[in-house]
């Protein structure tokens, strides 16, 4: 009889598991992670673009320094990040992300505004290019942060959710922290990067 039980035991746990929500977490933490990987792929995409777009601007506007500065400044900042995955699960970690990924925002927004003070940058062919893969960017940067978003909201109920709860607790499964702004319309609208050059 008891090695009829002992059979059985992992049987039942299996079934107890499934039925508990570990499954799902298992599953909403794979969503979490690849949207995770798609937002630091835009990420990086628009990192990428920094240097070149700096280095046009500076042909135009060499003694814009400051502001160049502080574009090659956050770039640098973005890039000496240690973004592993568990920077999902410490929001701290999170929040010095965020933080440095705004500060790139802002000084690219800025460095987009000095190019409207010169007519010979935003008529350069290579400026307006690096103008339209910025646009561009930037929509998959918000696209991929909605999808991010989304994917933590669905985890965080689950973990949060009775019945689930228990499970949570006992596999150690804590809400991940999401994207915040200061201004609730920023999430939703994509910077103006193009500045009259296909006028």
């Amino acid at each position: 009889m008891r090695n009829l039980m002992m059979k059985w035991v992992p049987l039942l746990l299996v079934l107890a598991l499934s039925g508990c929500g570990y499954n799902t977490f298992q599953t909403l933490d794979e969503e979490t992670k690849a949207s995770w990987s798609e937002v630091l792929n835009q990420y990086q995409r628009r990192a990428d673009l920094v240097p070149n777009l700096v280095e046009t601007v500076k042909g135009y506007a060499a003694h814009e320094k400051e502001v160049l500065t502080e574009v090659a400044d956050a770039r640098s900042k973005v890039g000496s990040l240690q973004v592993t995955p568990e920077v999902l699960n410490d929001p701290d970690a999170f929040a010095k992300f965020q933080a440095a990924q705004g500060q790139l925002t802002s000084a690219l927004s800025r460095l987009m505004a000095v190019a409207e003070n010169y007519p010979n940058l935003k008529a350069d062919q290579g400026f307006r290019d690096l103008q339209a893969q910025l646009e561009g960017t930037e929509n998959r940067v918000t696209v991929a942060r909605n999808r991010y978003i989304e994917s933590v909201k669905a985890y965080n109920i689950a973990v949060r959710s009775f019945p689930n709860n228990l499970t949570a607790m006992m596999f150690d499964y804590e809400p991940k922290p999401s994207f915040t702004v200061e201004n609730e319309k920023a999430i939703s609208t994509t910077p103006k990067v193009d500045f009259g050059g296909s006028k």
